[in-house]
């Protein structure tokens, strides 16, 4: 392990408390210890981030959260750029506006074990910390220490890629699973894949596609919306099939003049039929940093969710005549386009173009629980993603259980501002059966 290397892996040893006033780690182990820390680094590197304490608490509220000694909030996140080596942070607790050290990530040459360890640019794959995790990090370390003094290479690697799918499955690289489709140049790809960005100006809007096609799924993705005056301005994020009778499920972000909330509109189509349109405001500021949006798309239902909490539940309602998405493989589409005639009071607010370009930004696309639909067959390993074993596929028989349900009353209650089953006046021949349904 030359010199600098093993300075990363020592300087991230201390700054997670591995090294006390005793000396931590046997300098005869540190060299062992060091390697072992890069081959579990090898699809990601840790690094932590600070948030500051005005931050939307709701915005930790599944990560859980810790506060250092100045109140500021301290989560975990990503690293998505591999030239950033430094971890905010001055040795008393965290901040955003000074230096400290993390590992950058490494990979192997194709050398047996002795050999030294290179920098692996741009990382193919990082891995999500959160905060819950952290305390993983200590048993790597131990586990390190202890496969580093046996000399145990081969079990060692082995061990080091059980603990990478401990921390979690590697999340999505927007180049890997996306498509530019329109908006010549104003969408891209950036940071290596990690992050996506989406421009509207006065000529033109832009979007994406998903390369694949999924008949049901758990489908996540990070936005952070158009800030400021985004009145006119329409960021839809959602899946949808081919045909003249399509399914679709929507989520449409609506702009707003600033200082007013945004409206999270959404829809379900199914065989070409929607108006089933739900209207919400959120509990948190869209803008000032990234929400996590969710699909939870099964046989039984549809469930849609903003940072864990759900907010809309569609059910399938068959047995009372009401057609539901469960025959069609849908894409993931998103777009960012002016729609001024209706997106903002009814149209009333026009799109500011002086504040263009309008930028929407996306990371962090997981499906790891989704049935890729390809060929006439589906990655589940069915026929009939319904038949699918629930105890490997547990997600295509999940439903609310009674704190997500108090969850979704409480949006109701707090949050919604339309709702298609209480306007009669649109339904003068009676609400859709989906509305009177137990």
């Amino acid at each position: 392990m030359v010199t600098t290397e093993l300075h990363w892996i020592h300087m991230l040893l201390q700054k997670n408390g591995f090294t006390g006033k005793a000396g931590g780690i046997p300098s005869s182990q540190a060299a062992g210890v060091a390697d072992s820390l890069a081959i579990i680094l090898w699809s990601g590197s840790f690094v932590k981030e600070c948030e500051h304490k005005n931050t939307s608490r709701s915005h930790f509220s599944e990560l859980g959260e810790q506060s250092d000694e100045r109140g500021h909030q301290v989560t975990a996140s990503m690293l998505t750029n591999p030239y950033h080596h430094r971890l905010h942070g001055d040795g008393s607790g965290f901040s955003c506006d000074e230096p400290s050290y993390t590992l950058p990530s490494f990979q192997r040459a194709s050398r047996p074990f002795p050999y030294s360890f290179y920098y692996k640019n741009p990382p193919r794959n990082t891995h999500l910390l959160t905060s819950k995790q952290l305390s993983k990090l200590h048993f790597i370390v131990s586990m390190a220490v202890f496969l580093a003094s046996s000399g145990a290479p081969m079990l060692l690697l082995l061990v080091s890629f059980a603990i990478s799918s401990l921390m979690g499955s590697s999340l999505g690289n927007l180049y890997q699973n996306f498509d530019i489709t329109w908006g010549d140049g104003r969408a891209k790809i950036l940071s290596n894949g990690e992050l996506l960005t989406l421009n509207l100006d006065k000529a033109s809007g832009s979007g994406f596609q998903s390369k694949n096609e999924y008949l049901f799924g758990k489908i996540d993705m990070q936005l952070k919306l158009v800030p400021g005056n985004s009145a006119g301005t329409v960021t839809a994020y959602y899946l949808s099939s081919k045909g003249t009778t399509w399914d679709e499920i929507d989520f449409e972000f609506l702009g707003n003049l600033s200082g007013d909330p945004y409206i999270l509109h959404t829809n379900v189509f199914s065989q070409g039929k929607g108006n089933r349109e739900q209207q919400f405001y959120l509990w948190f500021d869209p803008t000032a940093d990234f929400h996590t949006y969710s699909i939870l798309w099964n046989p039984q239902r549809i469930i849609f969710s903003a940072d864990g909490t759900p907010i809309r539940e569609f059910k399938n309602m068959e047995a009372v005549g009401v057609p539901f998405p469960k025959s069609q493989p849908m894409r993931i589409y998103s777009s960012l386009w002016n729609a001024d005639d209706w997106a903002t009071r009814g149209g009333l607010v026009k799109t500011d173009w002086s504040q263009a370009p309008f930028t929407a930004s996306y990371r962090n696309f997981s499906a790891r629980d989704a049935c890729v639909w390809s060929g006439g067959a589906s990655s589940c390993g069915t026929d009939s993603p319904a038949a699918a074993s629930s105890k490997t596929n547990a997600w295509l028989s999940e439903e609310l259980d009674s704190k997500s349900q108090e969850k979704l009353e409480w949006v109701k209650k707090n949050y919604m501002i339309y709702n298609y089953c209480t306007d009669a006046k649109r339904f003068p021949q009676g609400l859709p059966p989906e509305c009177n349904a137990s």
